[in-house]
């Protein structure tokens, strides 16, 4: 049946176009993003789990950003600690040289102002110690503690160890002074017991420090396989996305052909009256 009212196949030609528009908008959104879910509208199920993995993989860079703080704090109680190890050395040897009882008041007073000043430098080294307001060595804290997963629900802990003069590790004084030969021999057994008990500090904080820079990996490994697992969720598959932007493209064209030819079908009708 002719009629002008109701232009059935232009409705339908119509539709179908305004079905490959869409297709080709959602096309173009993936090209110019590179995601096949950019919001919730495109599939709501895999936005919610990709905004959680996001969520984590940004919970993960504070982790990292905790334990580098953490590590920095350690290697400078490190590097402090092994600086007195060293000092101790160099001072038990002026007390060994000092304990000789053949040595004249002379030479022994001038080692002594040696081992004096090595002495302070001891307290100098241990004071200043600090990394970002934080001393690990000059019991001011108990222990500092780095966040271990994205929830904060674990941490890890990395316990003070105490390197001032006459605070149990190193068992010299502050005031520790060679005045004579027998006093000398005795600071070398001090000194000694302070280098036996400045090792294993050295030795837990060493551990400690390898045990963070491990986990730190392992953070940044996981924080890279959840980067991955979210593009596997949500990238656009961009040479697949390019074939069908062309099919469609001509797909678009042919649609305003067929739309053309159905207005124009009612033209038809005048030749009825001709």
């Amino acid at each position: 049946m002719a009629t002008i009212n109701t232009n059935s196949g232009a409705m339908v030609a119509l539709q179908q176009l305004n079905m490959t528009n869409r297709d080709l908008e959602q096309v173009q959104s993936r090209i110019t993003t590179g995601l096949a879910v950019s919001s919730a509208k495109d599939d709501g199920g895999k936005f919610a789990i990709a905004q959680k993995m996001r969520a984590d993989v940004q919970a993960y860079e504070v982790v990292g950003g905790s334990l580098d703080l953490a590590a920095s704090t350690v290697d400078v109680a490190l590097a402090a600690g092994e600086a007195v190890s060293d000092i101790l050395i160099e001072m038990k040897s002026k007390a060994l040289a000092a304990s000789d009882t053949s040595l004249d008041s002379a030479s022994r007073s001038a080692l002594n102002e040696d081992f004096k000043a090595l002495r302070d430098q001891i307290g100098k080294i241990v004071s200043n110690a600090s990394f970002n307001g934080t001393n690990l060595i000059n019991n001011t804290v108990t222990s500092i503690s780095a966040l271990a997963n994205a929830s904060g629900s674990s941490t890890i802990s990395i316990a003070d160890e105490n390197l001032s003069l006459g605070g149990g590790v190193v068992t010299l004084t502050a005031t520790a002074s060679m005045d004579s030969a027998g006093t000398a021999a005795t600071l070398a057994g001090t000194i000694s017991t302070s280098l036996n008990n400045l090792n294993s500090s050295l030795a837990r904080l060493g551990t400690a420090s390898k045990s963070v820079g491990i986990h730190k990996d392992f953070v940044g490994k996981l924080a890279d396989s959840l980067t991955q697992g979210i593009g596997n969720l949500v990238d656009a598959d961009l040479a697949k996305e390019s074939a069908r932007l062309q099919s469609l493209q001509v797909k678009q064209q042919l649609g305003v052909q067929a739309l053309s030819i159905a207005n124009s079908a009612p033209s038809t009708i005048l030749g009825y009256f001709r």
